[in-house]
């Protein structure tokens, strides 16, 4: 399926490609300097080294023709160091530079078949997935399109390993989600809450995790064993908050949707003790909608042993849908609905939930931005004993940040990010404001 793909998009390979095959042969050892030769003769050069086998000496070069003046040239030359790296299988360095070459043609629609094609190859079904919604934005010939569409309903990742780690530090008003009043009122006396237990700021570093392995096991379905961690330490150990999951799942893979079900068990530990163990069975699906998007939904049903208070166990459903779609070459939003059921052995602790969740992202140059926003309403189901009335809480919260392409180092790229959340609740030691930022390095493609 990938080669159609590069089958059918050949056409649209860049007009340079053309001039330089015409240019008559250069010996390979000749000394090569802008001054002495045109960027076609340079083209030439690298093309023969490459046939030559000397794959570093045409990387060299086609470096080289990146600097150029000419918006062309330089095109040309990415897209040519992209292919020869996906070739060599060197898939992280092959996507930086196409992403770099969409920094400054984001209608390339060949440049991001291939991204998509790299993208797959390295196991980023997602967003390999995006790149291809995103080029169907710009507009491609019929039989690049079908070539697209049966690719978009085909498409599994072709790695059968992976492994994702992050790295940031998060700055917070408010690390422990806490009311920031001293005094709240109960139905026996007021209560005057100790420091730990009203908001506090820190800084904290925050590394998150992801591994799988898939297992194919017939046309189309694989086994997917996968963990995942996020942890967040602080110099008040206290608050230091780390949940792991581990799950075990299926992949089946049809003509035009991806069913994914597995079930697991996590884990997560606050300040220094265990806070919470679940055992959890979850369903995601995806289901392509036309060229430009798709829908995403999930549901899980979970059972929940907090540690520090048995009377919060009990059961945790959850179920979303939501819709991804790509507005141009370079921005895209999604929309989610999210309706969230958890019980209680006490009442008090049981709520129901629902939201809606928004997403906008767009490519400026060599930065990615974004802005997201979520509301959800919560309703609990009976009054908590100490407080004398029930939870009735709107949440929200709005986030925003950046990647920085320009500051790439090795395929990673520096990015930022800040929000603000405000949980508006009938019982104070529910209300809380926060505000959040992250600083860290992230893949920069």
């Amino acid at each position: 399926m990938l080669v159609s793909i590069a089958a059918a998009a050949a056409p649209l390979t860049l007009a340079a490609a053309t001039q330089a095959a015409a240019t008559p042969a250069l010996p390979l050892g000749a000394p090569v300097r802008s001054r002495e030769l045109s960027a076609i003769e340079v083209f030439a050069v690298a093309e023969r080294a490459q046939s030559a086998g000397q794959n570093e000496e045409a990387i060299r070069l086609y470096d080289a023709l990146t600097q150029d003046r000419n918006a062309d040239v330089r095109a040309e030359a990415r897209f040519r160091k992209g292919m020869l790296l996906a070739a060599l299988t060197r898939y992280r360095e092959a996507a930086t530079t196409f992403r770099a070459l969409l920094d400054e043609k984001p209608d390339a629609a060949r440049v991001r078949l291939e991204m998509a094609r790299v993208l797959a190859l390295m196991g980023d079904e997602s967003g390999a997935r995006r790149e291809l919604r995103q080029v169907q934005a710009t507009g491609v010939p019929e039989q690049v399109a079908r070539a697209v569409g049966q690719f978009d309903a085909a498409l599994r990742s072709h790695k059968r390993a992976g492994l994702r780690l992050e790295f940031a530090l998060a700055p917070d008003t408010n690390i422990n989600r806490a009311t920031e009043v001293r005094t709240i009122n109960t139905v026996i006396a007021p209560l005057t809450l100790s420091s730990d237990a009203r908001a506090q700021s820190g800084l904290g570093v925050r590394l998150s995790g992801e591994g799988y392995w898939k297992i194919p096991v017939g046309a189309g379905i694989s086994v997917v064993p996968r963990i995942n961690s996020l942890a967040t330490f602080y110099s008040k150990s206290e608050f230091n908050d780390i949940t792991t999951t581990a799950l075990v799942g299926l992949e089946v893979q049809g003509k035009h949707d991806r069913f994914s079900p597995s079930i697991g068990h996590g884990w997560r530990r606050y300040g220094k003790r265990s806070y919470m163990h679940t055992d959890v069975a979850t369903l995601e699906w995806i289901h392509a909608l036309g060229r430009r998007a798709q829908l995403n939904g999930s549901v899980s049903a979970a059972t929940t042993d907090y540690q520090l208070n048995d009377l919060q166990d009990g059961a945790l459903y959850s179920v979303s849908a939501g819709v991804e779609r790509a507005l141009s070459a370079r921005s895209g939003i999604s929309a989610t609905l999210t309706a969230t059921r958890q019980t209680a052995r006490d009442p008090g602790y049981a709520t129901a939930s629902g939201g809606v969740r928004l997403l906008g992202w767009r490519e400026a140059g060599r930065t990615t931005l974004f802005a997201a926003a979520a509301l959800q309403r919560t309703e609990g189901d009976a009054a908590l004993v100490l407080f004398g009335d029930r939870r009735r809480e709107w949440f929200a919260s709005v986030r925003a940040g950046g990647t920085f392409r320009a500051m790439s180092v090795r395929g990673f790229a520096p990015y930022a990010r800040v929000g603000y959340e405000h949980n508006a609740s009938s019982v104070a030691l529910y209300d809380y404001r926060r505000f959040t930022s992250e600083f860290g390095i992230a893949r920069a493609f």
